[in-house]
Order: C-alpha cells, then structure tokens, then sequence
C-alpha cells in the first residue's frame, strides 16, 4: 500500500485500506480529580519467554506490569487491582494474585498512588463434582484474601465467589457470608457485583436470577452495614438498573460504575446524582479518560460527554460477546500503544478474538489519538496481520 495505508480485513474478512494517523491526541498528566473518584481496572503483562502452557501458573513480567500502573497513577487514575481485568480466574490463580496484590500495593505506597485490590476466593477451585464446599469453606477463603490485601494497605474489593454462587441455597446464605465478612473489614470496602456476561458462573448471584429480587438482597447487605461500605461497583451493563440502585444507597455510599458500555452518562450522572468509576474500558483509556474526568471537576458535563462519549464505540466493541474476552483487546491495545513489547498473555488468552476484531479494535483506537506513537501502532499492527497472511 502507499501514503502509509494499512490492508484491515472487516468484519466480512475482505481487506480495505485504512490511513492512520500521524499524531496522537495531546494529553497531559494533571491535579487530581476532584469530582470523581475513579479506577481502572488495570491488566497483567505476561511473561513471553517463559516456558508455560495455558494450564500452568500464570508467568508475569513483573517490571512491565507495575510499570503499567505507574502510568496509570501518573494522568490521576486509581488502580483496581487483581480484578477480572487482570484475568482474576481466567489464567491467573490466587497464588499469581496474591503476589500481584503485594507488589502493587507496596509501589502504590511509593508513588502516593490510589489502589484497591480485589478479594475473592479462587482458592477453592472446581472439581469434577463442581464446588464440594461448605459456606464455611467459603467464608474462610474470603478472610485469607481480606487479611493479606489489609495486611498489604489497601482498600478492599469484595469480589463476587463463583463458589458461593455455586453452593449459595438462596439469598441467606449470601446476608450470612457478606454481613459476617463486613463485620470484621477493619476499613471500608467495595462490593462487586459482577454480571453473568462477565462470568457466566456468576449466574443467579444474591440469591436469584430475578434481578429485582437479587437487586434487593444486595441492597439488603448493604442497609445493614452501610459503615462499612465504601461503595458499589456494578456490573450489569444495564444503566437505567445502575441509576435505580444508586438513588437507593445509604448517604455515604458510593456507587462505582462498572458499566463499560454507559460509562459517560453514567459517570456524569444527573439531578440525583452520579457514579464514580472503577472500569476495565479505562485500562486503554486512562490518559483519555483522566483528561474528560479534569474537564467534568469544572463543571462543564458537555466537554466532559464531548472528550467521553466517542469511545463508547471502541468500548462495546471490546465487551462484545462474549465479554469475558474483553481483556484480550485491552491487552492488544496496550502492546499497540507501546506498553508493552509483546502480545501474550497469560493462558493464552491472545487468541480469543479473531484478527477482524484486532483490525476494528486497531482502527477505533487510533481514530480516537490512544497511541501515544502512531507510527509504532502501525507497525505492530502490521506485524500482527502478517502473521495472519496479510501482507502490505
């Protein structure tokens, strides 16, 4: 191709030319927020040269993975650590977790940067017979990830429990383990409610597959220790759902917009209020992100929506179904924006998608200016479609 143009196959599998662009959109690290508290759910670097298989432990590159977290701290973004984003259950064990949680937090504690780390209890792994627990089992997996992320300075996540939803009898067992675990937080947390689309173990969570009913017993948990919760971060990618269940908090309650797909009205909120942040979308976007969150801390929720509101398209192409895949773009991106040399990941997760979603995951992304160097982008992109037959 001339005039620097790129052969992309859509979504059809026939090839175009597409121009990239030649400068990035100008961002600039700044204060921080002050209207907003937001996080990105950050992902891991993968180890390339270590000699694993999809089955083994996770094999981090460390340096290249707390460096990430540098950058996101540098433009005012807290980081959400050892989340789904970071393929918590998909590739990552507890034991990769576990270290993941005790680095970052101590480089948080040395930049002055914001984190908090997931909780969870991926100790207790399925077997052939599914999830042969006890509530007991489960509650005591949660206390060991609560004590080591306390232990380590940093705020909890409680994260949804693929065993609980498993071995749960119906909405009090779920009022038992979170009222006993909140019980004993010695500081605030955040709860998670991750949807099924996310993690399609997490099917029924709270007690029911009737999301008003579940949304009840969520709300029920919370009534009942509001000191205790810092905030909520939901996951359902239904906003009208979100804005219900925000108006309903105790005063002091946060809620954390985990909805990658209506993050900017969301986020900008309304008459009766608003969501904080804490998305998986703002792992490629932080710079982006940070920059319309400094907008919307002067007021002005129209720059806010004009800087947010074009990327929406890239983020529900990453969370296309199935969702659970997203991090596999995240992580394309990442590489493509100079993050990181490679494009592996852990589990061998890089092969999710499928070369046509890289090129429209490719093209959005530099439409928007996320590649700090395009020419880079562009020539990593064209290393991957070589590897796929597509020649320039």
């Amino acid at each position: 191709m001339t005039n620097g143009q790129i052969q992309l196959p859509d979504a059809d599998g026939v090839l175009r030319a597409y121009t990239p662009r030649t400068e990035p959109l100008p961002l600039t690290t700044g204060a921080p927020f002050t209207s907003r508290t937001v996080y990105s759910a950050a992902h891991v670097v993968a180890d390339p040269y270590a000699d694993t298989t999809p089955d083994s432990p996770a094999a981090v590159d460390w340096d290249a993975t707390l460096a990430f977290r540098r950058h996101l701290w540098s433009h005012g973004l807290g980081v959400a650590e050892a989340m789904d984003t970071a393929q918590r259950g998909m590739g990552l064990d507890w034991a990769g977790a576990a270290e993941l949680i005790r680095r970052s937090s101590a480089e948080a504690k040395a930049v002055g940067g914001l984190i908090a780390c997931g909780v969870g209890t991926d100790q207790l792994s399925v077997t052939e017979v599914g999830y042969p627990y006890s509530l007991d089992e489960v509650r005591a997996a949660y206390e060991e990830q609560l004590a080591l992320v306390e232990e380590s300075g940093s705020r909890a996540i409680l994260m949804a429990s693929r065993a609980l939803a498993a071995i749960a009898k119906g909405p009090e067992d779920y009022l038992e383990v979170y009222g006993h675990l909140l019980r004993q937080a010695a500081e605030p947390v955040v709860l998670h409610w991750l949807g099924p689309m996310f993690d399609p173990a997490l099917e029924g969570y709270w007690g029911s597959t009737d999301l008003d009913a579940a949304t009840s017993t969520f709300l029920e948990v919370i009534a009942a220790h509001p000191d205790k919760v810092d905030g909520i971060k939901v996951s359902l990618l239904d906003a009208q759902r979100e804005i219900d269940l925000r108006r309903k908090l105790p005063d002091g309650v946060r809620c954390y917009t985990g909805d990658d797909f209506n993050y900017p009205e969301l986020i900008a909120g309304d008459e009766q209020g608003f969501s904080h942040a804490l998305l998986g979308i703002f792992d490629p976007l932080g710079p982006l992100a940070a920059e319309a969150v400094r907008v919307l801390d002067t007021g002005d929720t129209g720059g806010f929506r004009e800087l947010l509101d074009p990327t929406v398209e890239l983020s529900r192409h990453l969370f296309q179904t199935p969702t659970r895949f997203y991090k596999t773009g995240v992580v394309f991106l990442a590489w493509l924006a100079g993050h990181q040399e490679h494009f592996t990941m852990v589990g061998g997760l890089q092969s999710s998608r499928s070369l046509p979603h890289f090129a429209r995951a490719y093209e959005l992304a530099d439409g928007l200016g996320l590649f700090p160097d395009p020419a880079l982008a562009a020539a990593r992109m064209k290393n991957l479609l070589s590897l796929y037959g597509v020649n320039q």
